[in-house]
């Protein structure tokens, strides 16, 4: 699939039913070297790039193109696709948008897009910061490093403020076959005890049935709003909607899923008197 895919024409695409796109992924997984299939799956997801590059483009320097930066995300989107499996107990959303952030930086990371001459400033600061920190016994100051330098303290802060080290949670430590990535050691400090996991377990279980009862369109409002943190204006453009219909379907969404979890709560308490 062409990796410059043209956004604005997300909006003619026809979106698949939740039955529809199961039915695809079904396929898929039969046979993951059907490029068609692979394909219709892309443009299904093509939203979570458009949502990304969005919120990672305020922070990128004007040297970086954004047409760039969503063709990085499209690639992130396939690596998602073809890498993920439904062992992973996660929806494929989520786990998609931290495949295409993680590809996006990746390649921003792995072209240079500072001039060489600032690139040289840098590592003529880093360089005086090693050398005061041997000699104070202790970090410099910007002053003491702008005052070895015979530079002036702010551009010493400016210069440093540009060296964005863009470190990918899918960088493997260490260099052998058992190496591992990062996001596997990445340690837990929140921890719950096995009752309460059990219980934050079961309430997930019991939300996700809920959203799946949801029709397509409000089920998707619900996962950017309260997973990705999407405002419902940010939403309305991402699935070519008015702010003010996003808001109706977000509270019909509220409505629907307090009475589905009404409702299994009411059947387990009729079984278990029934038991």
């Amino acid at each position: 699939m062409d990796q410059s895919f043209d956004f604005t024409s997300y909006n003619n695409i026809k979106r698949l039913s939740e039955e529809e796109l199961t039915t695809v992924w079904q396929e898929y997984f039969k046979d993951k070297s059907n490029k068609q299939v692979r394909d219709t799956l892309i443009v299904q997801y093509i939203y979570l790039i458009r949502y990304v590059v969005g919120r990672i483009k305020v922070s990128l320097p004007p040297t970086v193109s954004i047409e760039d930066v969503a063709g990085y995300g499209v690639e992130g989107l396939i690596n998602a696709i073809e890498r993920f499996s439904i062992q992973k107990n996660t929806r494929f959303e989520t786990y998609a948008l931290i495949r295409i952030r993680g590809a996006i930086l990746d390649k921003i990371r792995a072209e240079d897009f500072l001039p060489r001459s600032v690139r040289k400033k840098i590592k003529d600061i880093k360089n005086a910061q090693e050398h005061l920190k041997q000699e104070l016994g202790r970090m410099p100051t910007t002053a003491e490093i702008a005052k070895y330098l015979d530079m002036d303290p702010e551009k010493v802060t400016q210069i440093m403020s540009e060296d964005t080290i863009m470190t990918s949670i899918y960088d493997k430590k260490g260099n052998s076959d058992d190496s591992v990535e990062i996001i596997d050691t990445i340690q837990d400090t929140v921890k719950l005890n096995p009752q309460e996991s059990m219980e934050e377990k079961n309430v997930k279980q019991e939300l996700e049935k809920a959203l799946r009862r949801l029709p397509e369109r409000e089920r998707i409002i619900m996962v950017l709003y309260y997973q990705e943190n999407m405002t419902l204006k940010e939403i309305g453009a991402t699935i070519n909607m008015s702010e003010s219909r996003v808001c109706q379907l977000h509270a019909q969404a509220i409505m629907k899923l307090k009475n589905i979890l009404s409702e299994n709560r009411t059947s387990r308490m009729h079984q278990s008197i029934i038991a």
